[in-house]
């Protein structure tokens, strides 16, 4: 009887703790807002390029494929695309060197933290 007992109340912990663990993971899912720039990342992190007199260079460096991110503050984040609406991670392509709002779910593995974005915005249109 005792035996039982014990399994059963192995069982419910784990059950709780498993709980507690997929309840915390959705509560770091929540979308956030953040501003800065969108940069191309190679030339960002190769020669520190970013700024209006990079604008040309950084356009063409996305529309050529180069992963794009959003540098807030003293943090880069990798811009990803949503997979139910790209939308928003396509009108990033057309504001590089721009200063904008992103939104979106922030996520990290291994140091590198990125932005899955759902919704940006020109930083002008954002003080409207």
């Amino acid at each position: 009887m005792k035996r039982v007992l014990s399994v059963v109340l192995l069982v419910a912990a784990t059950a709780f703790a498993f709980n507690a663990v997929a309840d915390e993971m959705k509560a770091e899912k929540k979308p956030v807002t953040l501003k800065g720039e969108i940069v191309d990342t190679g030339c960002y992190i190769g020669n520190g390029a970013m700024g209006e007199k990079h604008k040309d260079c950084a356009t063409k460096c996305i529309a050529n494929g180069m992963p794009m991110g959003l540098l807030s503050g003293k943090t880069l984040y990798l811009i990803t695309m949503n997979h139910d609406s790209a939308d928003a991670y396509n009108q990033c392509k057309d504001l590089a060197s721009a200063m904008v709002e992103v939104t979106g779910v922030v996520s990290e593995r291994n140091g590198v933290k990125a932005i899955d974005v759902t919704a940006v915005k020109a930083a002008a249109a954002a003080a409207k």
